[in-house]
Order: structure tokens, then sequence, then C-alpha cells
């Protein structure tokens, strides 16, 4: 680990974060269109709604109430057209993200439950303690987090939307700051938006707005576990969920998709075994038909697959900040040809969730461009989450910000 010796000097470059997958908060309503699936899901809950009919949907805790995981299930749930080529929210349902610009959003999931649902809150607080003051020098950048990207040539109206916002927030936030290029700090799927921005954009225009891009727990080449997630359902460490009954929403999100493994990454590796077949990789389409889930192939071989084909260097600064020595879900082991059990699982190192091989992606991808300044420092013991609350983790992150904003440099200890 590399311990920084820097102290902040003068005025701070901007900084924007940008969330990971569930990591703000998801506003909705419902219209005349809106068809429920129960009773319960009518269009009266919930009971309290903001001006207008809006309400929380992410993070909602009546997920954890197995009558309403239905409806919350119900009202998340995207779908793919295929005349559009394009994602859309179910029939009747509205969502907006709040906050936009701001780190409220990403504080709390749900801010009448703190304790249960903190997310950046000791992140914000941590960069606030070295002079960063939101709305000033510090900006959020939260977005609908089920809504991905795709390869060229296809539409993607909500993720393009949330690139080009990000984009505007860059330039506002430096020109607030007297012109001073950005720092982009992003937490697991956010980096790969990041990644997306930087590499859709001229090298003229980063090297004007970015100063650096610091990336926390980025799932670079995917993740095993997110191949849980399809077959068998994932309850995320939510108590009391039925992970079947949340399997056809988490299926149905786009960034789902673009979060299974890599296989430039994970090469032949067997990461799926059942009693008739095993599954790498490179046979993710396979695996997706055989689990139930037809629709998904042709999403994930016409848009994703050459989304993923090729990471390109953006030729800015990235440190890439991870957590190590954390047991990760490596292969899946299906006793039976049947998805609705729960998988015995091998584990191997990663951060809890996303697999090593991914978090350190970059360093064998960017291997032979000497153009690219990358730097990884691993943090032994810090889970994918945590790396936002430990204080090992949080000393780490804002001395390298810390660093950034400065002349010093880095003493190895």
């Amino acid at each position: 680990m590399v311990l920084s010796s820097c102290q902040a000097i003068g005025n701070l470059h901007p900084l924007i974060l940008v969330p990971g997958n569930g990591g703000n908060q998801l506003e909705a309503r419902l219209n005349r269109g809106y068809k429920p699936t129960s009773l319960l899901c009518n269009r009266w809950y919930p009971l309290v709604k903001q001006k207008e009919g809006w309400f929380r949907l992410w993070f909602d805790p009546s997920v954890l109430l197995a009558p309403f995981t239905e409806c919350f299930a119900d009202r998340m749930m995207l779908y793919y057209d295929k005349y559009l080529d394009d994602y859309c929210n179910a029939n009747g349902v509205e969502t907006r993200v709040p906050n936009f610009g701001s780190t409220q959003s990403l504080l709390y999931l749900d801010p009448n439950l703190k304790h249960i649902t903190e997310y950046m809150a000791p992140l914000v607080e941590s960069l606030e303690e070295i002079g960063y003051v939101d709305g000033e020098t510090l900006f959020g950048a939260p977005y609908d987090f089920r809504y991905g990207l795709a390869a060229e040539g296809h539409p993607c109206k909500v993720g393009s939307t949330f690139l080009q916002d990000l984009k505007d927030l860059i330039e506002r936030a430096s020109s607030l700051n007297g012109g001073r290029p950005v720092i982009i700090l992003s937490h697991s799927l956010g980096g790969l938006f990041v990644l997306q921005l930087l590499n859709r954009n001229p090298p003229s225009w980063r090297q004007k707005f970015i100063k650096h891009f610091v990336a926390l727990s980025a799932p670079w080449g995917g993740a095993v576990d997110v191949m849980l997630t399809f077959a068998s359902g994932n309850t995320l460490g939510v108590p009391l969920v039925d992970p079947l009954l949340v399997r056809g929403e988490q299926r149905s999100s786009e960034t789902n998709l673009w979060l299974l493994p890599n296989p430039t990454i994970f090469g032949t590796k067997q990461l799926v075994i059942t009693p008739n077949t095993t599954y790498s990789a490179h046979e993710i389409a396979q695996f997706l038909e055989n689990i139930g889930f037809s629709e998904g192939v042709y999403p994930y071989k016409s848009r994703i697959l050459p989304l993923i084909e090729k990471t390109i260097a953006p030729g800015v600064p990235i440190t890439c900040i991870i957590g190590s020595g954390v047991k990760t879900a490596e292969t899946l082991l299906y006793r039976k040809n049947c998805y609705e059990d729960q998988p015995e699982i091998v584990y191997g190192d990663g951060d809890g969730t996303v697999n090593m091989a991914s978090l350190l992606a970059l360093e064998s991808l960017f291997a032979e461009n000497k153009n690219q300044s990358l730097k990884v420092i691993r943090i032994s013991g810090v889970s994918h989450t945590s790396i936002l609350k430990q204080n090992i983790a949080l000393d780490q992150i804002t001395g390298e910000i810390s660093c950034i904003n400065s002349i010093a440099m880095s003493t190895a200890v």
C-alpha cells in the first residue's frame, strides 16, 4: 500500500463523484398506463408521495417485506424494445434522478434510514475535511443505474443523456473554479461510465477539463458474482428477500449485462459448472439461453460484446484504488441443472464483489501504452463497499486527492 505524504496547496481542483450501481436515490411516479401485478401494487402505493406523485423507488425499505418485493421489482423492471433497439421503463412508470450536480442523493439511499442506507456520506465528510464544499468545489453525478451504454451504432437514450449531463457538469465545475480541470472520483460501475465518457470525447477536451481520474473498486472486466445474479437472483446482502422474487428485475437491468465477465479478462476459465455443461466468459450467450433468459442474448451479443471487446486508454492520469484479500465468488457449482437453487461457491481473491482479475484489468490492457499514466493501490481487507467507509480507505483516498492537488509526491512505505 502507498501512504500519501501530500497536503493540498492553494485552490482545490473541482471534484465530481460518480456513484456505482444502486449508489444513488431514484424516484418514480405512476401514470394511467401502469398495470399493477397485484392489488397491493396499485397506484395508491406508497401512500405518502411528494408533489405531483413522485416517490422514492430506490432505496425503498418495503423491498424487505415479501408482499411488496414484487411491487418493487415490477416498478424497477426494464424492457428491451427490439424495434427501437433500446431499453425503456415498464408501461406507466416514470423515473427521475434527484439532485443531479449535488452530493445529496449519494449520501444515503434513504435519508430516513441513514444507519442502514449510508453510501457516500463518510467519503463526502472526509473530502469536506480537506476543504471541499458541496456545490462549489464538490459535485455529484447520480444517474439511473439500471440503464447502461451500448456499442457504437446502437441507440442508448438514457445512458447517452447521462454522459452528456456529466460532460456539462464537468465543464460547469471547471468554469466555477477559474477554469481548473476536474478530478473525477468514481465508485464501481461509475468508473465504466467515466472511461466511456473520456474516450467518447476528443483529446483536446480531456486535456482541458480533466485533471485526474480516480476509480474506486472499478469492475473493468465484470464479475462472476453477476452470473449468480442472472442465474439464481442475488439479494446483495439485503435480509429477508427471496432472490427469485428480484431475479427478473435484476436480469432486466442493462447495466447487469454490461457487468458480466469480459472474455478478454477472464479467458477460458470455467466460471459456472453444472452436471452437463461448463461456462467460461466466452459462453455467456449460451449461459443466458440455458438459464431461461433468451431475451437477453440478442442485446448482449449486439450491444454489449462490441462495447467491451476493446478497452481504450484515455490518455489522462488514472489511479485505481481497490480492496483485496476478501473472498470473492470465482466459480459457481450447480449440483443439479436447476438455477432456482443457490449454487455452491468457490472463492478467490477480490473485494468481495469484483474479482481481482477484473480490478487489475487496466494493468494488462494498458501495459503497452507508454502514454497512459496508471497507478494501482491495493488496500488489504477492504471490501467493495467498505472502501467508502473504512478509515484506512478514506485516508488513502483523501491522501491521493491531496497529492493530485499538490506538487508533492507519494512516499511508498
